[in-house]
């Protein structure tokens, strides 16, 4: 299996069902820190759900429609980033993150969507990435700001999470906006 490097003790994998022990595993684990912005936090407490949802993202990666990456520190998982969506007929991507408690303030989300930017501008002619946030998730929106991206403007009340209706952010990144980089 491949890896990409983040820092000397990090990295960014692909994450597929045969993983969904591991997955239940850390999401049991970070449950507390990770439920109040996700909603599959909630749903996902078992090995079968786990795999159940490690099996949608290997189908989606199949039909070229979504994709799922874990984040490793020292071997072990602390988080991931993930292609919620990927219309490549539109040329539009939207990139969703988590991370443990103990592995924030590393830079390893940043890190990590550089890449997953840069994959999808380069290599697959993507024109826009998308990332989507409620307002009140700061750490997710310095994350946006970090990479340069714009926030548009708000979708009110536009999420159901917890039997709330949240607002959310878009915040996006278009190709010409991508730093060009040689080498």
């Amino acid at each position: 299996m491949f890896s990409l490097p983040l820092t000397d003790r990090a990295s960014l994998h692909p994450l597929e069902p045969w993983q969904a022990e591991e997955f239940a595993a850390f999401v049991e684990r970070a449950r507390p820190h990770l439920a109040p912005w996700l909603p599959w936090a909630r749903s996902i407490t078992d090995v079968a759900g786990a795999r159940g949802f490690l099996t949608r993202y290997a189908d989606g990666q199949a039909g070229d429609i979504r994709r799922i990456y874990a984040i490793r520190s020292d071997g072990e998982m602390v988080g991931g980033t993930l292609f919620r969506v990927f219309d490549v007929d539109q040329g539009v991507c939207e990139i969703g993150v988590w991370l443990a408690p103990e592995a924030s303030g590393q830079g390893l989300v940043t890190r990590a969507v550089r890449i997953m930017i840069d994959w999808a501008f380069r290599d697959r002619g993507m024109h826009r990435v998308e990332w989507r946030v409620v307002p009140h998730n700061e750490p997710s929106r310095a994350v946006a700001r970090r990479l340069g991206m714009t926030r548009e403007g708000v979708l009110r009340q536009s999420f159901l999470f917890g039997g709330e209706r949240l607002d959310v952010e878009v915040w996006s990144l278009l190709a010409p906006e991508w730093p060009v980089t040689t080498g």
